[in-house]
């Protein structure tokens, strides 16, 4: 003869089948999508780790090759690491390098080339406004002030910000704009810290010109704070 305990539970478990019936299917692929997303983004951690190793062993070649002066095989290099782990820092660091040495050596079509490929392509948008700023530097040494100024930004990130206007200055002066160059020279010098001992160069390319940096004027004595 069964007991009301034995009535309660079965009542427990029939309403734990049916709950289970209406609910089951939800409940399960419910727990498979979450194990699948957990396990998805482990495994996708792990190939980002992978691929910046990699890629890493790739950038450490490409340093050998820079430190050498070797601008062909810095360039092969790079040239590997775009295709193969392009999206990584790893690669936007390694073009920059690879430029830098293939200026060295003379070779500036390789360089604004490489570099191109960083303005366009690094994941961090300083590495991209960097190489902006080199690829600028490489056009104006080789007279071609106009597509240089293209180049800059007018709206630099505070930080970038000095080193954007000290380039326009320079491009601007081989223009031939003096009074713009000078406001330019100007602005950059504002904008650095007092420490900086670039700050220096910006203060005697203005003197070059004929203008002291404006300094801030201390307060009149009896001034009110």
């Amino acid at each position: 003869m069964a007991t009301r305990l034995d009535l309660d539970e079965q009542e427990q478990l029939d309403s734990l089948k049916h709950f289970w019936k209406q609910y089951g299917n939800l409940i399960t692929w419910t727990l498979i999508l979450a194990l699948g997303g957990y396990a998805a983004f482990n495994g996708w951690n792990w190939y980002q780790r992978d691929r910046s190793a990699k890629a890493g062993v790739l950038y450490d070649e490409l340093d050998k090759a820079a430190q050498a002066g070797d601008a062909d095989k810095a360039g092969r290099v790079f040239s590997d690491m775009k295709e193969r782990y392009g999206s990584t820092v790893f690669a936007a660091q390694a073009g920059l390098l690879a430029a830098r040495t293939q200026i060295g050596k003379n070779q500036p079509e390789a360089a604004l080339a490489t570099l191109e490929w960083v303005a366009l392509h690094a994941s961090e948008g300083e590495y991209r406004l960097i190489a902006r700023l080199r690829q600028a530097g490489v056009l104006l040494e080789q007279k071609r002030p106009d597509e240089a100024l293209k180049l800059l930004p007018t709206d630099a990130p505070k930080p970038f910000a000095a080193l954007v206007a000290d380039r326009r200055g320079d491009i601007l002066l081989v223009q031939g704009k003096t009074d713009e160059a000078r406001a330019a020279f100007q602005a950059a010098y504002d904008a650095m810290d007092d420490t900086l001992d670039y700050r220096r160069l910006v203060e005697a390319k203005l003197t070059s010109l004929g203008t002291a940096p404006a300094q801030a004027q201390p307060a009149a004595p009896g001034a009110s704070q």
